[in-house]
């Protein structure tokens, strides 16, 4: 599964990809230099229940972590994972 995280007019998207086909995408709102919004997670049919939205996710953590900034997840997926790690709650916006 390659992951790849870009970024333009205030909007990231976070792509995965298995042999060149989309598996799934996670967007999120640039609100300040220091809190993105995640805000919506799609997995395509033939990729549910293999966890690619956790991968996702966990890609927008590490993201975040480098960069020293917070996450707050308005999208339902995001927030249930959230709620259910503690190992990515370091980024929580609380």
């Amino acid at each position: 599964m390659e992951i790849t995280i870009t970024e333009r007019n205030n909007k990231g998207f976070a792509i995965a990809r298995e042999n060149g086909n989309k598996a799934g995408a996670m967007t999120y709102s640039i609100a300040s230099k220091e809190l993105i919004i995640i805000d919506h997670t799609e997995v395509e049919p033939e990729f549910k229940g293999k966890g690619v939205g956790k991968q996702l996710l966990y890609n927008i953590v590490e993201m975040a972590r480098e960069k020293g900034i917070k996450i707050m997840p308005l999208c339902p997926f995001a927030n249930a994972m959230f709620k259910k790690n503690e190992d990515i709650q370091d980024v929580l916006k609380k």
